[in-house]
């Protein structure tokens, strides 16, 4: 009877135990569904939602916000796009930069930092990666999740076995939740073809006329830091690139494949012709060379292992001891931002866009991103 008791108690402990690891784990998961708060610069002329242009996102997890900056003077019209995957840190944190820091005197400026919101609710299974990193500003932390490239399947189950996207391509099952497979979208589709026909009327109601989709790839994915431009845009990216050497930075060409459909470079030229760019950096904490994932690989984008494949030669970029740091990813993208509304301009005189205050790329690699992000209220 004594021995029986003892288990009794033992198994009652255990139990407790779980119940208490698993409210606590439950809480830490919930927490990836608090957003970050953006805090827009004075230069902003309205703040919508992404259903404020298809009400078919409306009250779902795929509602984003769209902060719009206007000139006084009229000029073009420029959509930069960032979240789309949310495990590619420099492409949302350059487009919070901007939200956060920028004037526009000509022309318009229409931000998404988190164009897939879902995204950000989850981390990837199976990789163990931190669900979030944080900056130093003047006035304390600033935290941001480091989420997932597809919709959260919470918000979207099941995976078909084979998905046929909107542009009829057939792809796995599990890339109906990248949005980035999903353009021109869908208006009575799942959730994540509703995000990509909810940009696309973005697009359309707001007169976009040049696209960006900011991206990070792994170090040994062979299109990296690279501007994948629709055939439309091949000027345009042929003239950026010229500044951006000029400039230091080593950029690659590539041109969209007209046999890889869904893709936001792709579809967005031909359905909604306007002027397609997608921008890629490069990220270790994607990779498949990877050690441990955390906050300091994500930041620092230093891995040992990316050090020696890169001694070895097996990488498609420079990869030395010093890594490549998400302040100097952020500041490529900005410094093509600049380099493409510059040849825009050069391009297209009645499509001048004029911004101000935009952080500059070099005082980004030197005093890193938390001095340009405004301290929280």
């Amino acid at each position: 009877m004594t021995e029986l008791k003892g288990n009794f108690f033992s198994g009652l402990i255990l139990f407790l135990f779980a119940i208490v690891i698993c409210f606590l784990s439950a809480q830490k998961f919930l927490s990836m569904h608090k957003a970050e708060i953006i805090y827009p610069s004075p230069g902003l002329s309205s703040r919508k939602m992404l259903s404020s242009y298809f009400s078919g996102v409306k009250d779902t997890r795929g509602d984003a916000e769209v902060y719009i900056f206007e000139g006084e003077e009229k000029g073009g019209n420029i959509l930069i796009l960032g979240g789309t995957h949310p495990n590619e840190p420099a492409g949302f944190i350059a487009a919070f930069l901007l939200a956060e820091n920028i004037q526009v005197s000509q022309g318009k400026v229409v931000i998404v930092p988190q164009a897939n919101k879902s995204g950000f609710t989850h981390s990837e299974p199976q990789e163990g990666s931190p669900q979030r990193f944080s900056f130093d500003t003047l006035g304390g932390k600033r935290h941001f999740r480091y989420g997932s490239r597809l919709t959260n399947p919470v918000h979207q189950w099941p995976d078909p076995t084979l998905y046929i996207n909107p542009s009829r391509q057939k792809l796995s099952g599990t890339e109906s939740r990248n949005l980035n497979r999903c353009y021109p979208g869908r208006k009575s589709g799942t959730l994540t073809e509703k995000i990509a026909f909810a940009v696309m009327e973005l697009i359309k109601k707001e007169k976009i006329d040049l696209a960006l989709d900011l991206h990070e790839a792994a170090p040994e994915y062979p299109v990296i830091n690279a501007i994948v431009f629709h055939e439309n845009s091949a000027e345009l990216a042929a003239v950026a690139l010229m500044e951006l050497q000029l400039e230091g930075f080593e950029i690659r060409l590539e041109s969209s494949p007209k046999n890889l459909r869904g893709l936001s470079h792709r579809e967005w030229g031909d359905t909604a012709q306007v002027k397609a760019i997608l921008l890629e950096t490069a990220n270790a904490s994607q990779g498949r060379l990877i050690g441990r994932t955390s906050p300091t690989l994500i930041i620092g984008g230093k891995d040992k292992n990316y050090v020696k494949a890169g001694r070895l030669g097996r990488l498609f970029i420079p990869f030395g001891d010093e890594g490549i740091p998400l302040r100097l990813r952020v500041a490529r993208h900005l410094a093509t931002i600049k380099a493409l509304i510059s040849s825009f301009k050069e391009l297209d005189s009645n499509k001048i866009i004029e911004i101000d205050n935009m952080p500059p790329p070099s005082q980004i690699k030197e005093k890193g991103i938390g001095t340009f992000l405004n301290p929280s209220k």
